[in-house]
């Protein structure tokens, strides 16, 4: 047998295994694509359905507790602004203390003696 033979023999046992191989594999992939691309169809739309019933609760939360907390935001500025006011009263009036004390202190010291 020729060499050219004898590679014409090797290349057709090559052909015949890619040919029993391929349809190994179109029979493979037929059973999966029946039997999988079900059950993922099924799953797919069972979680849209669930993530919708997600959204929906999730939309009716910050619909009500949205306003809910606004109000309170609200209020909480509204004692922010009062705290300050009194903080500043209570700061002026420590100062006023501070230079009354600072100026009989002296006058104090002066009528110990």
């Amino acid at each position: 047998m020729s060499f050219t033979a004898m590679t014409n023999v090797i290349t057709i046992l090559f052909c015949l295994a890619v040919l029993v191989q391929s349809v190994r594999l179109m029979r493979s992939l037929k059973q999966v694509r029946d039997v999988s691309l079900n059950d993922t169809v099924g799953a797919l739309d069972t979680a849209t359905a669930q993530a919708r019933t997600v959204l929906d609760g999730l939309r009716q939360t910050l619909s009500t507790d949205g306003t809910a907390n606004l109000r309170v935001l609200g209020e909480a500025r509204e004692i922010r602004d009062e705290l300050d006011l009194m903080i500043g009263i209570a700061n002026a009036a420590a100062e006023r203390l501070l230079e009354t004390a600072s100026t009989v202190q002296p006058s104090f010291e002066k009528s110990a003696a």
